[in-house]
């Protein structure tokens, strides 16, 4: 009995230390404080969202998420185009324990594998910015200046 508790334990704990804790998404296309409230309302909308913080200025929006929830940036980004806009940067903030990122090598986070692009070899701990690198996450222009192929579902490109 203590064995499996310890495990049980064990287990939630590693969910925890890996976890996508916000995202800070870019958007193109908006022209009014309507349009900024347009993506708002749609982020609003998925069940995982916590808060949505908008900055008009720079075309922002900080999103936090609900504890112990699955975290969908596809589905992030399908909300923000089905409120008639384009996601220009995405950059997650997730927290990594002792992950060790080398070229070609996937690293599975929760239920998301990462590439990352150009890595140094090094250990990433604790909380750490990631950029996807995927179409539909940053400019058209900034996708095509990557040299890397389309990825599967579920994988994503990203740089620290």
């Amino acid at each position: 009995m203590k064995k499996s508790f310890l495990l049980i334990a064990l287990c939630i704990s590693m969910a925890i230390n890996a976890q996508v804790i916000s995202v800070s998404l870019k958007a193109s296309g908006l022209t009014c404080s309507m349009c900024s409230n347009s993506i708002y309302k749609a982020l609003k909308t998925l069940d995982f969202v916590l808060k949505v913080d908008a900055d008009i200025k720079t075309y922002t929006f900080e999103i936090s998420f609900k504890g112990n929830s699955t975290i969908d940036f596809d589905l992030i980004k399908k909300k923000v185009e089905s409120a008639g806009f384009f996601v220009s940067g995405f950059i997650a903030t997730i927290n990594f324990n002792n992950i060790l990122v080398k070229n070609n090598q996937p690293v599975t986070i929760g239920d998301k594998t990462f590439l990352f692009v150009n890595p140094t070899g090094q250990s990433l701990n604790g909380p750490q910015k990631i950029k996807v690198l995927d179409k539909g996450f940053v400019s058209s222009k900034e996708y095509k200046q990557n040299s890397f192929s389309a990825s599967a579902a579920g994988i994503y490109h990203v740089t620290i």
